[in-house]
């Protein structure tokens, strides 16, 4: 059996008294677009920075096709960077800028200018190769950041935030981008944001990170319907948590007591605590929405309609804790008449909902 492409064994990194990155252990498979997603503060930033060589771990290791990468300094690792800051050459051209890597590596002059015209057409640069950095918006001068980073060819390229400092729509059309180059080129990728949007655009998996360890790795279909802990579901995806109490458990499955005495039963329960109480996921665009009240629902009323183009955004006080929110898709028949103060009674499958033991 093959070893993976990239294994990352049992990562950690201390400052001090302070674990910023604690027993990360990761596999990537060769041409994967992989995501480290998380808040600030989470260790994803850390766990690429040693990748890179810029950190040592103090402990665990890093292979690349079977050998460590740790007695290797940064500059010889052959793996590409982009940064959130472009970390352009202002006082060189965009074509001298991308030939950067190529030329410390000595190569012939003629190698040089085909992959740098090459890299250039990659990000969709052509014809750019005389301007100055500065004369660039910040969409293209993040493309020369990722075609100098690509010209050499790397195995791996290392990502960290590299559009947090652009707008929602030129963000997006970078992220396109990214996407097209990387199924273009099969270079493999490991990508740091905290933006969870852009991890589900991008990413074939996604690691999601929190205090310094990864909570849970998979495709971001796998992580919104089946989150493994409380901190996974509230922070891919839009969600609701409800305070409950657990009746009865069997076979990895609850009875629950919702507000008001409702009583559900067949609820996915993910057993991280002892305790009988629980916090129940339900997801916005899950939940049905009826006229009137039901003693075999959650009741309540609708405090707040804001319409969003191709959903409406419902807030409804079920009388116990935040008001829940509820999407409805454009045209939904429940949406004719509907206003503040309506009396309205919410219900959901079981088997779309998720409990999180306290």
């Amino acid at each position: 059996m093959t070893s993976p492409f990239l294994q990352i064994r049992g990562i950690r990194k201390d400052y001090g008294p302070v674990t910023a990155v604690k027993d990360v252990t990761l596999d990537v498979r060769q041409g994967e677009f992989m995501t480290f997603l998380g808040p600030s503060g989470s260790g994803k930033s850390t766990t690429l920075y040693i990748l890179a060589g810029f950190q040592d771990p103090t402990q665990g290791d890093i292979l690349l096709n079977g050998k460590t990468l740790l007695d290797t300094p940064s500059h010889k690792r052959n793996i590409g960077m982009v940064f959130q800051r472009y970390t352009l050459f202002p006082h060189l051209t965009v074509g001298e800028n991308v030939a950067f890597p190529l030329r410390i590596r000595r190569l012939p002059k003629a190698d040089v200018e085909r992959r740098v015209k090459e890299a250039l057409r990659l990000v969709r640069l052509e014809g750019f190769e005389d301007r100055k950095p500065a004369l660039m918006s910040g969409g293209q001068q993040q493309r020369v950041a990722l075609a100098r980073a690509l010209v050499y060819e790397p195995p791996v390229l290392l990502m960290d935030e590299p559009l947090s400092a652009l707008d929602k729509k030129l963000r997006e059309e970078i992220q396109f981008e990214i996407r097209r180059i990387h199924q273009e080129t099969g270079v493999t990728i490991l990508y740091v944001t905290h933006d969870q949007e852009e991890a589900l655009r991008l990413s074939d998996r996604i690691a999601v990170f929190s205090h310094g360890k990864i909570d849970q790795i998979g495709t971001g279909q796998q992580l919104y319907a089946d989150p493994s802990t409380r901190f996974v579901a509230g922070f891919v995806g839009d969600s609701n948590f409800i305070e409950v109490d657990i009746v009865a458990v069997d076979g990895g499955k609850s009875t629950l007591a919702l507000p008001g005495g409702v009583m559900v039963s067949g609820v996915p329960l993910h057993s991280q605590g002892t305790g009988q109480k629980a916090s129940l996921l339900l997801r916005p665009e899950r939940i049905d929405i009826a006229r009137g009240t039901s003693r075999d629902a959650l009741s309540g009323q609708v405090r707040d309609l804001t319409f969003l183009g191709n959903n409406t955004h419902l807030l409804v006080d079920i009388g116990s804790g935040e008001p829940l929110s509820v999407r409805l898709p454009f045209g939904h028949p429940m949406l004719e008449g509907l206003g503040h103060g309506a009396e309205v009674h919410l219900s959901f499958s079981p088997a779309e909902a998720h409990a999180f033991r306290s």
